[in-house]
């Protein structure tokens, strides 16, 4: 910026004009006057630093969600994953569907679907870190606000993430008696009803419940019998209670949530991917699905939590406990489809254009029958305006889960189980973290940290039961680590409406444990290969520098950050290439480099838009790594060219191919989204019409490239009009998701044939929401 010298506020000056909205603005702030409406934007106030700030005071990245965006994308029931692409550098995806969502910040993330599964974004549910994949995906209602912190976190909470948090914030008990409920009704029978009350009982207790019900009718069919009939229907509820108590300076916050998924899981569909390319087969029917196999999920997932806080002279006292467990279970025709065990060319449906090949059966189910983590949090911290502020925490966390695994046999009747094979794990966890703050001056302001991390798990996997290979006793694994990560940024505010801010971040990730050993065949594998494999620590730096700016009169806002990273060790998942088996691996190095938009503004008087934009850039570096990719190449000799397109350079063994200079898995170079909304009065109310759209690039589903395997890239819009009166008390819209219904290819598996999960068709409805 200096050798430009170009000063931040004129850079966000400039990148206003690409709304082409600055003589909007000066008309929008005369009609505000003249109607008496305030026409700036509200503050931005997060607490990600483990204090109540404004943004542009925070030296990191950060991104919010307020409430109202919230309710505009989970209209249609949508689940955790419509956050995707809705801030910058945020992917969020799922092969189980509904359920264990995968994040993904500035490339980072973790595409291992066992069901002890790291991962290193990590997600803070009303203070509480949710470390399970299965504890993830709870429902967003009743929520205030959504902030997504970008770069290493460890230094102010429990956990630490190297890639990011997300941090949901429910609405809190309050003095009122009020709440409100919002009913929907759309397409697929689809019924979204959410609720809540909130009744002060005293002076001291306030006493807040809400919850939500999403249920929807199967939208897939099966012509085939003695199999599933009609698939991904689900119905999913989820309640939440808050107690909050305050005597003086204590202060408490209790919470009881729990939540009860029934539906399906993905569906996997064969060979509908056209080889040589990444399209749908000519004349996909996303409504036909023929099968031999069975399909269900479920989940039930419980927790209670006690935010307490005491208010002593000059400092604070936090403390956070809780108790999360859950139960999973989904089964699904992993093969995607039907044919005969290894009897020449199967018999199988066909799609105009390409054979149903499907090499062999794989109807599977993974279960979680027992998971139970405990939490406990101290943090003390200043209460001053002094111009040294400190925080100081210990962190503990103790896990204990338990994995099944089963296969089933879709060619007897009644597809009876034939393989079985159980994981045990218990992992404990304990840090120290603190964090300093000094005011140089009013407007210079340095944050540093220190974290130490002690890491610990115990883990078994065994095999008691299988087709055709033989038991495994009990195999062990029992990986420690320690870590010293630190963080140091600084905030220098140019004026009231500018500042800039600079960062400097560690970050590391424990060792990982990777035991699905059902379809472990010692016979493909280097002699002295283990059955469970084991990966070692990641380690994460993280540099990125910004700014944050209110201009035209608060009429718009802009912030934007350039980051590079690097993680030595990086934690990959790679496939066996033949059989559903994955094994975790370490690359030397996995290096990201980019930059971040966002912006608001009020463009007229009756006009809103705002704008997100991302570039990542992402590399692996490791020329020794080489995975074995596209494993239905191995049954090519069943028939000839129906194996994937591999665009690496073949590896050292026969069959495997080099991943040196690809990009991170699942990592989309530019993530970008954008709304706009206009509302104007009609009577004695309010009418608006809002449009939002989401765009994510291309991206490599796997860690091998191949040209069936690169997903698209991805437009999907929504659109909701609705009007309200009464001064907002009520209030009626009609909304679509997905406008275009663009159906594509958005993940696969890749050891049996080109098999494909396919994103969400368009949905379409009415809501009616009061509130009181």
């Amino acid at each position: 910026m200096k050798q430009q010298g170009l000063k931040p506020s004129a850079l966000a000056l400039a990148l206003v004009t690409a709304f082409p909205m600055h003589a909007a603005l000066a008309q929008s702030a005369e009609s505000a006057e003249a109607r008496k409406e305030p026409a700036q934007l509200e503050a931005v106030i997060v607490t990600g630093s483990r204090r109540v700030e404004n943004v542009k005071d925070v030296p990191m990245s950060i991104s919010a969600i307020k409430g109202d965006a919230l309710d505009t994308y989970n209209a249609s029931g949508q689940d955790i994953r419509a956050l995707s692409a809705r801030v910058p550098s945020l992917n969020i995806e799922s092969d189980f569907g509904r359920t264990f969502p995968r994040f993904y910040v500035r490339g980072l993330g973790n595409t291992d679907f066992d069901l002890n599964a790291s991962q290193p974004v990590g997600l803070v549910y009303d203070d509480v870190v949710q470390e399970s994949p299965m504890l993830k995906g709870f429902p967003v209602f009743d929520v205030e606000q959504v902030e997504m912190l970008r770069g290493p976190q460890g230094t102010l909470f429990g956990r630490n993430s190297p890639a990011g948090v997300m941090k949901f914030d429910s609405v809190k008990p309050g003095k009122r008696l009020d709440g409100y409920a919002t009913v929907g009704f759309g397409r697929y029978s689809a019924l979204n009803f959410e609720g809540a009350i909130n009744v002060p009982l005293s002076e001291a207790w306030s006493l807040r419940a809400s919850g939500m019900m999403q249920r929807a009718s199967d939208r897939v069919h099966n012509p085939l019998p003695n199999a599933e009939q009609d698939l991904e229907g689900y119905n999913d509820k989820a309640v939440r209670v808050q107690a909050s108590y305050k005597n003086g300076g204590f202060n408490a916050l209790f919470n009881v949530h729990g939540r009860d998924y029934k539906g399906n899981a993905t569906t996997f569909r064969a060979n509908i991917i056209k080889r040589g390319t990444n399209d749908l087969v000519d004349g996909f029917d996303a409504a036909y699905y023929p099968t031999d196999g069975y399909n269900s999920q479920t989940l039930k997932s419980s927790g209670v939590s006690a935010r307490l806080r005491w208010d002593l002279d000059g400092m604070t006292l936090h403390s956070i406990t809780a108790y999360d467990r859950a139960e999973f279970y989904s089964r699904g025709d992993v093969d995607g489809g039907f044919g005969s065990r290894f009897a020449g060319i199967p018999d199988g449906p066909d799609y105009p254009g390409q054979k149903a090949l499907i090499p062999f059966d794989a109807q599977t189910a993974d279960g979680m029958p027992y998971l139970r983590q405990t939490t406990q949090e101290f943090r003390l911290q200043s209460a001053t305006q002094d111009a040294l502020q400190w925080i100081g925490g210990l962190y503990y966390f103790h896990e204990k889960l338990q994995v099944d695994s089963f296969n089933f046999d879709s060619f007897t009747p009644g597809d009876p189980q034939n393989g079985y094979a159980v994981q045990h794990q218990s992992a404990k966890s304990w840090a120290a973290f603190g964090n300093l703050s000094y005011a140089v001056t009013p407007d210079f302001k340095i944050r540093g940290g220190l974290r130490y991390t002690d890491d610990k798990k115990d883990f078994d996997a065994s095999r008691t039961q299988h087709p055709f290979l033989p038991t495994i006793a009990p195999v062990t694994a029992q990986p420690k680590s320690t870590n010293w990560s630190w963080d140091l940024g600084a905030n220098y505010s140019l004026d009231k409406n500018t500042s800039l801010f600079a960062r400097v971040a560690t970050g590391y990730r424990a060792p990982s444990i990777q035991g699905r050993v059902l379809f472990f065949d010692a016979s493909v594998v280097p002699a002295g290969t283990s059955p469970i494999s084991v990966a070692k620590s990641e380690k994460a730096l993280s540099i990125e520098a910004g700014f944050k700016t209110d201009l035209l009169d608060k009429t718009a806002r802009i912030s934007g950050t350039v980051f590079s990273y690097r993680v030595n060790d990086l934690q990959l998942t790679a496939g066996s290439g033949s059989v559903n088996q994955n094994r975790l691996v370490n690359a030397k190095k996995a290096t990201g480099q980019g930059f971040e938009l966002d912006a608001q503004a009020i463009i007229a008087r009756d006009w809103k838009t705002t704008l997100g934009v991302s570039y990542n850039d992402t590399k692996i570096k490791d020329p020794d790594l080489f995975v074995s990719p596209c494993g239905n190449a191995t049954f090519q000799f069943l028939q000839p060219n129906t194996g994937c397109t591999v665009l690496n350079k073949p590896g050292p063994v026969a069959g495997t191919a080099l991943i040196d200079g690809n990009p991170l898995p699942r990592a989309p170079k530019w993530v970008a989204n954008w709304t706009l909304k206009y509302s104007t009065e009609i009577g004695n109310g309010d009418l608006y019409v809002l449009t939002d759209w989401a765009y994510k690039d291309k991206y490599n589903m796997f860690l091998y490239e191949a040209v069936e395997y690169k997903a698209k890239a991805a437009l999907e819009g929504g659109l909701r009009v609705g009007y309200g009166w009464a001064n907002g008390k009520y209030e009626v819209a009609a909304y679509s998701r997905n406008i275009t219904n663009h159906r594509q290819v958005v993940a696969a598996i890749d050891f049996n044939n080109l098999t494909g999960i396919i994103n969400e068709p368009r949905s379409y409805g009415v809501q009616f929401k009061a509130t009181y």
